[in-house]
């Protein structure tokens, strides 16, 4: 909630700008002090921030709630109402840049410092009264449960803006798979066929082997001799299946021959073609996770309803 208007008369603890030579050296702001002063009180139990706009050089009030707002979220607000914000952070007395997820509750304990714009303001906060360790334990309740009631309250607004970007995402990924199915359905398809050639191709290479045995056994050898020269092949086979099993750490099966043969066929046309199979796996996993999400959201949503028509 922002409060603007002209010169606001407030009797209570301010800080004239000072600037901070150490933190203007290493991050190049301004040292030059203005005539502005931000100030810091509390109406109704929320904090009320004080300062001048740089563009419209006019006073305005922040109404800062600590248990929602975030440093983020009062930067953005400065910077919403004064175009003329081009930069702004909080950094602690110490220079050191405090988090945009920080609570304001956890900033307005302790001093701190504003930079508008390369300018910095020392700020200092009034100081609270400490509370008795019962009020607290109540103020801690209090905090718990309006946390509850406002999470409860949102929580069907929060899950449709959650089910609307779900949404947005999960097309967003479709369209960047499109033309990557496109290649990879056209890959899949050369791969296919080449395996299934290879393996053509083999079950022919059986084939004369046996017809060329058959051959030398009746028509032109005895069995008496061809039986050595067979048992040897059937050895030379048995080592070449155990050399495949060393080298793949696979047992050879007509199934995992294929699925090898189609994978490296796969991936020599993926290369050729500029094919990004890590690009392409990471879009499917994203796709996955957002579609379960959406499931997820989409099912919360229904039971919400359905209890509140009950």
């Amino acid at each position: 909630m922002l409060l603007c208007g002209g010169k606001l008369k407030l009797y209570v603890l301010c800080v004239k700008l000072c600037g901070n030579l150490k933190y203007s050296q290493s991050h190049l702001y301004s040292t030059v002090v203005p005539p502005d002063e931000i100030t810091i009180n509390y109406r109704h139990g929320l904090p009320l921030i004080t300062l001048t706009l740089p563009s419209r050089k006019e006073r305005c009030q922040f109404v800062v709630k600590p248990m929602l707002s975030t440093v983020g979220s009062f930067l953005r607000d400065l910077q919403n109402e004064d175009k003329g914000v081009k930069t702004a952070a909080i950094l602690t007395t110490d220079g050191r840049e405090i988090p945009a997820t920080t609570l304001m509750e956890i900033l307005l304990m302790n001093d701190f410092k504003l930079v508008i714009n390369k300018i910095t303001y020392d700020v200092q906060c009034p100081k609270k009264e400490k509370l008795s360790m019962e009020h607290a334990t109540d103020m801690e309740n209090v905090k718990s449960l309006v946390h509850r009631l406002f999470t409860a309250l949102h929580l069907e607004e929060f899950q449709k803006k959650r089910e609307h970007h779900l949404l947005e995402k999960i097309d967003h990924l479709r369209g960047q798979l499109q033309p990557l199915e496109q290649i990879k359905a056209g890959i899949e398809a050369r791969s296919e066929a080449k395996t299934s050639g290879l393996l053509w191709a083999g079950l022919a290479l059986l084939s004369v082997q046996g017809g060329a045995l058959a051959w030398l056994t009746w028509w032109v050898y005895s069995w008496d001799i061809m039986e050595p020269v067979t048992y040897f092949i059937t050895f030379a086979n048995s080592m070449v299946f155990f050399a495949y099993f060393i080298v793949t750490r696979q047992d050879y099966t007509y199934s995992a021959v294929k699925s090898r043969q189609f994978l490296h066929f796969f991936h020599k046309k993926s290369k050729q073609q500029h094919f990004d199979v890590v690009q392409y796996n990471k879009l499917k996993e994203d796709l996955a996770k957002a579609t379960e999400s959406l499931k997820q959201v989409r099912h919360s949503l229904f039971a919400n309803a359905r209890r509140e028509s009950q």
